[in-house]
């Protein structure tokens, strides 16, 4: 076992299920609160783009601007929030050929590996699904 503390990534979908109050996506947004929970002390990264996306999604929930700004100005505060560099985004060209993600997927993988996450939390890729022996996909929806 490792003596280094385990890093996660949050992908978008969840975070969005976080912060907005859709009653059709109820259960899907308490299981997003109960790993919030869960990881409250521990190191959870996100990325800009991770950032940009959740201000679309919001926008799309009717969200207004001030509102939206509020609650990633507490996102940006309770999680650590890295940039897309240049090589984040080579490196995610290498990732997108290898495993056949979508682009935007693939951002969130290279971005989650750079950062030395061993979990990236995701809906969207397959649940228990290992990447380059480094990070492991967990679906939070799937795990209840």
């Amino acid at each position: 076992m490792s003596s280094m503390k385990d890093k996660y990534f949050l992908d978008t979908n969840l975070l969005v299920y976080l912060l907005t109050e859709d009653v059709n996506d109820l259960e899907k947004r308490i299981a997003t609160i109960q790993l919030i929970d869960l990881l409250h002390d521990q190191e959870v990264v996100i990325s800009t783009q991770v950032l940009n996306e959740l201000y679309s999604a919001l926008l799309k929930n009717k969200l207004s601007d001030s509102e939206i700004q509020s609650k990633l100005e507490i996102v940006m505060e309770e999680l650590i929030v890295r940039p897309i560099t240049s090589e984040v985004v080579r490196f995610s060209w290498l990732i997108k050929n290898r495993y056949k993600f979508s682009y935007w997927d693939s951002l969130i993988v290279a971005s989650a590996l750079k950062n030395e996450c061993s979990i990236l939390y995701s809906e969207d890729l397959q649940h228990n699904q290992r990447i380059e022996d480094k990070l492991t996909v967990i679906n939070p929806l799937k795990i209840n």
